[in-house]
């Protein structure tokens, strides 16, 4: 499913393959289907996924939910090929499960989608897995840090996760905080223009590219650093769905600081577990940043209040309950049993 298209072409032999592979798909989960006597298909995303369920669902009747993410409505939006596929798909979903209030109002207001139809359900963090730690000098030396106070984004290198923007900001605040070290996890399409502009800005020594990294790795980073950002902004109609990882490091125990944009303002209390800030505002950015830096006792506040909100919000347990519950509601008694 990973490896199959999203777009079409119209005529020719490009086409034909397409349709070819998404057929081949179809047969290979139908069997399934028919197989095993699968009584509800989920499916992890609008596209592919969910245009193999609505073509289960109009062959043998099956019914499925379509978790939406929110930033894949904008790839969906991009030609009428896509749209006109997706359209399909909320329409004949028993459910769409979105990720955050934000999410279900860009179904509802721009893509027409009943209200009725959608549930709300935010990611979860393994709260036992992603916990505070006391601050361990071996494990920070280990990481490149130091004594430096670290400022700490976790996502792929994309524009709308603002990486860019907190770049920009560091040589301001670099003159504020002037051990300020910014570490930055995830890979993508983005790295060499990024460290092109950190070169530009003069900062290149204070900017570490860690790439990608296991679970064990990504925990010890949020754990030791003193302050986690993501920076998002929307770019061109794309915007951050939620922001798993500001949950995953208030779980930590730590301040966090997001962009106000998309539905990172539900991964946080503004103003009890981190501030939202206006990341293009490049000024309001650096004395937020600055701010919290220099107040140790506000960041530890912050993140302690940030790590009771995730345990009575987000925990799995409570997030499973919740989806048992609209499972129940919208797909009766039929069997759990999940494909796709």
């Amino acid at each position: 499913i990973e490896r199959l298209p999203l777009t079409f072409e119209s005529w020719g032999l490009v086409g034909y393959r397409e349709v070819r592979r998404y057929t081949a798909a179809y047969r290979r989960i139908a069997k399934v289907v028919i197989q095993q006597n699968i009584t509800q298909i989920h499916c992890g995303r609008i596209l592919p996924e969910g245009l193999l369920a609505w073509m289960l669902h109009m062959r043998h009747r099956v019914p499925y939910a379509c978790y939406v993410h929110g930033e894949e409505l904008n790839t969906a939006a991009s030609s009428r090929e896509l749209t006109f596929l997706a359209r399909r798909v909320f329409a004949s979903a028993r459910v769409l499960i979105a990720n955050s209030v934000n999410t279900a109002r860009v179904l509802v207001n721009e893509w027409s989608v009943p209200a009725a139809k959608v549930e709300i359900v935010n990611p979860g963090v393994d709260a036992a897995s992603f916990q505070p730690a006391l601050r361990d000098d071996r494990l920070r030396e280990s990481l490149g840090w130091r004594d430096h106070r670290v400022i700490l984004t976790v996502g792929r290198l994309q524009a709308r996760k603002g990486h860019a923007k907190l770049i920009a900001a560091l040589p301001a605040i670099i003159e504020q905080v002037p051990d300020v070290h910014y570490a930055i996890v995830g890979h993508g399409e983005m790295r060499s223009e990024l460290e092109t502009l950190a070169a530009a800005s003069g900062v290149m020594d204070r900017v570490q590219f860690m790439g990608e990294l296991d679970e064990h790795q990504l925990r010890t980073c949020m754990q030791q650093c003193d302050l986690f950002a993501l920076p998002n902004v929307q770019i061109r109609g794309d915007f951050e769905g939620f922001g798993m990882v500001l949950i995953e490091a208030a779980a930590c125990g730590k301040a966090v600081i997001a962009g106000r944009s998309g539905g990172t303002g539900e991964a946080m209390r503004d103003g009890e577990t981190g501030r939202l800030v206006n990341c293009e505002d490049q000024s309001e950015l650096t004395a937020t940043i600055t701010q919290l830096l220099n107040d140790e006792s506000l960041r530890q506040s912050m993140g302690a209040a940030g790590r009771r909100w995730v345990e009575r919000k987000f925990d799995w347990p409570m997030v499973t309950r919740q989806a048992q519950t609209i499972f129940q509601e919208r797909f009766g008694n039929i069997s759990q049993r999940v494909a796709a």
